[in-house]
C-alpha cells in the first residue's frame, strides 16, 4: 500500500529540519582518514553515534577464515584491514512490516598528490551545493543518510515497524570482504539498501572485479650491455599488450551479455601501479604492476582469473626472453563476481515511488561498471539488493565532491522508502 500523502510531507519536512545536523555529521565522517587498515577510530564514532540513538550496538572483528572458504570471499593479504565492522540494530515492538538492512563502508581510497587538492582532503569544505573531502561522495554522505533517514521518523515519534540493522563496513574499496562478513556473521532481511553515489538512479546490473598482480624478472647488468641483460620493464609493458588484447576480447563479447550489450567499453583493465628497477644506470632486473579488471556478471572469479593467468603465459611463450623466465600472476584483493538485480521486486517498486515523490520524475536504473557491496546481499542473500544515492564528482579522483540539495532528495527517498517498506509504528521513549 502506498505511503499516506499526509505522513509523507511529515517525513520530507522532518527530513529538511534534521539536514544541518546531517550535513554536520557527514563532514564528521568525512574528517577521519579513514584509508584501508585506519578505519578504527571512524568506526569509533560511528559506534558512538549508533549507541547514541538507543540501537543495540555491536562491534565485530571478521573471521578470515570464514571468508576464506566462501565461494564470495577475495583474497586477503597483509594489507588487509584489521578495523572492526560495526552493526545497530533497530527491533520493533509489534513485527508487521518487512525488514531491512541499510549499509554504508567507511573506508576510502589514497588522495595522491596533495597539491593537486583545492582543499585538503580530509577538511569538509562547503561551497555553494558542495561538500568537499575524500569518502564525502563515496561513501559518507550515504552513510550518514542510513542514520538521519531513521531519524527523520524518529523526529516525528515514528519508528519503522520492522527489523532494520545498519551496518558500518571497511574493505569495500579493496575486496568486499567487510560486507561478505555481516552476511557471514548471520545478518539478513527481506530487503537491502546501499546509497552509493549514483546519480539518484538504481544500479541494475554491476560488474565483478579482479585485482591481480604481475611480477617479470630480468637479467640486471649496466646500461653499456643492455643487449646480453633483459630489461623487466620493457618485458613488462609487452605483458600489458597482451592483457590488452584479453581486454579486447572480453568486450567483444558484450553481446552475449545482458544490460551490456549497448556500452561501448564495459570491461575496463587498470594498470593501477607499476614498480621495478633499483638504479638509473642498471638495467631494471624487475618490475611488478597491479592490475584491476572487470567481470560480467556471471561470470565465474575464478575462471576469468584462469583465462588472465592463461593470457599472460602463451604470450610469454612467444617472447625470446619471457619464455625463459615466465612472469609470475598473483591475485590479492577483489576476488568478486558481479550481479544483476532482476526487474519487478515490490522493494524495486517502493524505492520507485519514494524516489518520484521525492524527486518528481520517474526512477531510472542503469549499469555500473564498478565492485558494490550490493553483490554479496543480490548473490548469497538472494534478496533485492537496492544500490541508489546521490549525486557526486570526482570520487577515487581530486576534488571528490557530493551535491548537498541531491543527498538531502536522496535522504527524503530513503526516509519515505523505510516508512512504506518497513511500516511505522509509535516510538516508545
Amino acid at each position: 500500500m502506498a505511503l499516506d500523502p499526509a505522513l509523507a510531507a511529515e517525513i520530507e519536512a522532518s527530513v529538511a529540519e534534521g539536514f544541518a545536523d546531517q550535513v554536520a555529521h557527514t563532514q564528521a565522517l568525512v574528517r577521519f582518514a579513514s584509508l584501508r587498515g585506519a578505519e578504527h577510530a571512524c568506526q569509533d564514532y560511528v559506534f558512538g553515534a549508533f549507541r547514541a540513538r538507543g540501537y543495540a550496538t555491536e562491534p565485530f572483528a571478521m573471521d578470515r577464515a570464514a571468508i576464506a572458504a566462501h565461494p564470495g570471499g577475495s583474497k586477503i593479504d597483509e594489507r588487509h584491514s584489521d578495523a572492526p565492522i560495526v552493526v545497530c540494530h533497530h527491533r520493533p515492538q509489534t513485527e508487521t512490516g518487512r525488514s531491512l538492512i541499510l549499509q554504508a563502508h567507511v573506508d576510502v581510497v589514497p588522495v595522491g598528490p596533495l597539491d593537486l587538492w583545492t582543499h585538503p582532503p580530509f577538511d569538509p569544505v562547503i561551497e555553494g551545493d558542495w561538500l568537499y573531502g575524500r569518502g564525502g561522495g563515496d561513501m559518507k554522505a550515504g552513510h550518514a543518510a542510513n542514520l538521519f533517514a531513521l531519524d527523520a521518523l524518529a523526529r516525528l515519534g515514528l519508528q519503522p515497524a520492522a527489523a532494520v540493522t545498519i551496518q558500518s563496513v571497511v574493505e569495500e574499496e579493496s575486496t568486499g570482504n567487510g560486507a561478505l562478513a555481516t552476511h557471514l556473521r548471520g545478518y539478513r532481511a527481506d530487503a537491502v539498501l546501499i546509497p552509493e553515489p549514483e546519480d539518484e538512479k538504481l544500479v541494475r546490473a554491476n560488474t565483478g572485479v579482479l585485482w591481480f598482480t604481475v611480477e617479470v624478472r630480468g637479467v640486471p647488468v649496466h646500461v653499456r650491455e643492455m643487449g646480453a641483460g633483459a630489461n623487466a620493464i620493457d618485458a613488462t609493458y609487452r605483458v600489458i599488450g597482451a592483457l590488452r588484447e584479453l581486454e579486447a576480447r572480453w568486450n567483444a563479447e558484450k553481446s552475449e551479455h545482458r544490460h551490456f550489450e549497448a556500452e561501448d567499453h564495459p570491461i575496463n583493465l587498470n594498470i593501477g601501479r607499476i614498480e621495478g628497477g633499483d638504479w638509473a644506470s642498471s638495467v631494471p632486473a624487475w618490475c611488478r604492476i597491479d592490475c584491476r579488471v572487470a567481470l560480467y556478471p556471471g561470470v565465474p572469479a575464478a575462471r576469468a582469473a584462469a583465462e588472465i593467468e592463461a593470457a599472460v603465459a602463451n604470450f610469454a611463450r612467444t617472447d625470446p626472453f619471457l619464455g625463459n623466465s615466465p612472469p609470475r600472476v598473483a591475485f590479492n584483493g577483489f576476488f568478486a563476481e558481479g550481479y544483476v538485480l532482476e526487474a519487478g521486486s515490490e522493494a524495486e517498486a517502493v524505492l520507485g515511488r519514494a524516489h518520484e515523490r521525492a524527486m518528481g520524475t520517474k526512477l531510472q536504473s542503469f549499469m555500473s561498471p564498478s565492485y558494490l557491496d550490493t553483490r554479496v546481499h543480490a548473490l548469497y542473500d538472494r534478496v533485492p539488493a537496492l544500490c541508489y544515492g546521490p549525486s557526486a564528482q570526482n570520487i577515487h579522483g581530486f576534488d571528490e565532491r557530493v551535491s548537498l540539495a541531491s543527498v538531502q532528495r536522496c535522504t527524503t527517498a530513503m526516509a519515505l522508502f523505510v516508512a512504506e517498506w518497513c511500516g511505522t509504528e509509535r516510538r516508545v521513549g
